[in-house]
């Protein structure tokens, strides 16, 4: 199974991409850049960081202004550093599409639900990205969006991807049992929803001061049927200096690639490669 297909669950019809229908945008992305990153150890924060010629967060947001899903984008991010996102992330980039900044809360549960109370009305979707994920890309945005397009029985669908590795489960570090890693998938952002059903199972959540794991989570708790679609494993998330040297390396080599395209492209509406 290559690292485009979806999990067996999968309806055997080809997801519906808005683009190839002359669909019209359907979707808001919602990328959530309000972490500590304690892990990190960078005290100006991992969003920041620089990667290959732009902050770490800023090529999540290209991906997204650049999928044809996608008709708004909010990014959640610490009050006190709005004024910066818009001059050292906006300022550097040039978008088409409409951004809109909301205040990130003290989880990024919370940070979620107000990126959800600022995104503008009538979009039937909506697509959750964490912004230490930087090499997300177009074409995975919207292949999630697809198979949540075309099975209507789905409230949401989200990137993942197969436990390669044996598990065990321990108790006090003995190993009490060796589970089927067939049955084990690990999450990953975007994960997409319809918008009435994020909004809902977060408003329940809320109001039974339930935290979860992620917004899939929340979802299932509210008995909403979510699909994992496989996705590259390369759409690692930095959490310590390591990952992001990772993250160099395969973002370079793209910008390698994109550079020797025939059309001479440096890569999605950015202003280093005007």
């Amino acid at each position: 199974m290559s690292a485009r297909q979806s999990c067996q669950t999968c309806p055997a019809v080809a997801p519906q991409k808005v683009g190839s229908n002359g669909g019209a945008p359907d979707t808001v992305a919602i990328i959530v850049a309000g972490g500590l990153g304690l892990r990190f150890g960078d005290p100006h924060g991992k969003q920041y960081v620089e990667l290959c010629g732009l902050p770490l967060m800023a090529w999540p947001i290209l991906a997204f202004d650049h999928a044809p899903s996608i008709a708004h984008i909010v990014v959640v991010c610490a009050p006190e550093r709005a004024a910066e996102v818009e001059k050292d992330v906006l300022g550097r980039l040039t978008l088409r599409k409409p951004i809109t900044l909301a205040p990130s809360g003290d989880t990024r549960q919370r940070s979620v639900y107000n990126g959800l109370s600022a995104m503008p009305r009538g979009y039937e979707f909506v697509s959750v990205h964490d912004a230490a994920r930087p090499l997300i890309e177009t074409e995975v945005i919207e292949e999630v969006l697809a198979h949540l397009r075309v099975d209507k029985t789905l409230a949401g669908a989200i990137c993942a991807s197969r436990c390669m590795n044996t598990l065990k489960l321990a108790e006090n570090g003995v190993i009490v049992a060796t589970p089927d890693r067939d049955f084990y998938w690990e999450a990953q952002t975007p994960q997409s929803f319809r918008t009435r059903a994020l909004v809902a199972a977060h408003k329940s959540a809320a109001w039974e001061g339930y935290q979860g794991t992620d917004d899939a989570s929340l979802v299932e708790r509210h008995g909403g049927r979510v699909l994992c679609v496989e996705s590259p494993r390369d759409n690692l998330k930095v959490t310590v200096p390591e990952d992001l040297a990772i993250a160099s390396a395969i973002l370079e080599q793209r910008l390698v690639d994109a550079c020797g395209a025939e059309d001479g492209s440096f890569g999605p509406h950015d202003k280093t490669g005007e």
